[in-house]
């Protein structure tokens, strides 16, 4: 139970209703800023103005999946006023607060650093990100089927990155019936990648291995679908580009050639936000307990 614990929700998008959700069954007064268009209630769950002032007793602020932009904008879907996360807000929380993100941007992480303020991003995590890929190979084969005529069952599909999205994404092509090659960088990944299956190549050969791809989707957060590689791949092919942005694909040199590129982060809060909320919901409860107990806090009754 989080029982005496003041929790403050910034902005964000479907994912959050369920968190804020889940905290309040948990007990947890639920503070909101940016949900004036909210329609759902829950016990223990208030909306409020964006003031500064309003972070004097929180233990804990939670920002959407991608914390703040470069400019210290949070992102919200159920308000149309703009949330700007400033050096005052945080300048207010007391020093045992923590601020809970998914992924932080220089700005955030610049912002908590200089006043002293604990940051923690969800989606360092190694149970929140494999959880988290779930959702998001169900998004990417959704929108392969969506872009293609023709069946996942034995298209050529290349999954680049072997890392925890990467992992769930190869598997899933595999069950279906496709051809999957994976793009890896380490010796041992491609054992893991030849143990399962699957056609291993290094990246760094990217170029010669496109020749005949159906479907490539790559889970790797810096350019490497670059112009050289597009210029060999087929125009029938699609590009589903799931590294947060700007991704890993000169798009522009997609369009120009014609090849479908697309870039989807973000994907489990837009199919599967029910899901990607208890997820981060879990996470959240379970993090804020640990803090609660290193402080020994009193105040906070009913944790077991």
């Amino acid at each position: 139970m989080l029982t005496g614990t003041h929790v403050a929700m910034i902005g964000g998008d479907a994912r959050q209703i369920e968190v804020m959700r889940i905290l309040s069954e948990l007990d947890a007064v639920v503070k909101l800023y940016g949900f004036d268009e909210l329609q759902q209630q829950f016990s223990g769950v208030s909306k409020h103005d964006f003031e500064p002032d309003a972070f004097i007793d929180v233990d804990a602020i939670i920002l959407p999946a991608v914390g703040t932009d470069s400019l210290g904008i949070v992102d919200s879907k159920f308000t149309t006023n703009e949330l700007l996360l400033t050096r005052e807000h945080i300048q207010k929380m007391p020093k045992h607060a923590v601020v809970y993100t998914g992924l932080a941007q220089s700005y955030l992480k610049k912002l908590c650093s200089n006043e002293d303020i604990k940051l923690v991003e969800l989606f360092d995590r190694d149970d929140v990100a494999i959880f988290n890929s779930i959702p998001t190979a169900e998004g990417a084969i959704m929108l392969a089927i969506q872009h293609t005529d023709f069946t996942i069952h034995s298209s050529n599909c290349m999954v680049l990155g072997m890392g925890r999205t990467g992992l769930t994404m190869a598997r899933i092509l595999q069950a279906l019936g496709a051809h999957v090659t994976m793009g890896v960088h380490k010796t041992e990944q491609f054992a893991r990648a030849f143990e399962m299956g699957l056609k291993p190549f290094y990246t760094k050969d990217l170029t010669s291995e496109v020749d005949d791809v159906d479907l490539i989707f790559n889970t790797i957060p810096t350019m490497i679908i670059t112009a050289q590689v597009i210029a060999h791949i087929s125009t029938q092919a699609v590009i589903i580009d799931l590294a947060s942005k700007p991704g890993g694909t000169d798009f522009r040199f997609a369009e120009k050639r014609g090849v479908r590129a697309i870039l989807a982060p973000g994907l489990p809060g837009i199919v599967a936000p029910k899901t990607a909320g208890q997820i981060i919901a879990r996470a959240l409860s379970q993090l804020i307990l640990e803090e609660a107990r290193k402080r020994g806090n009193d105040g906070w009754i009913g944790i077991q």
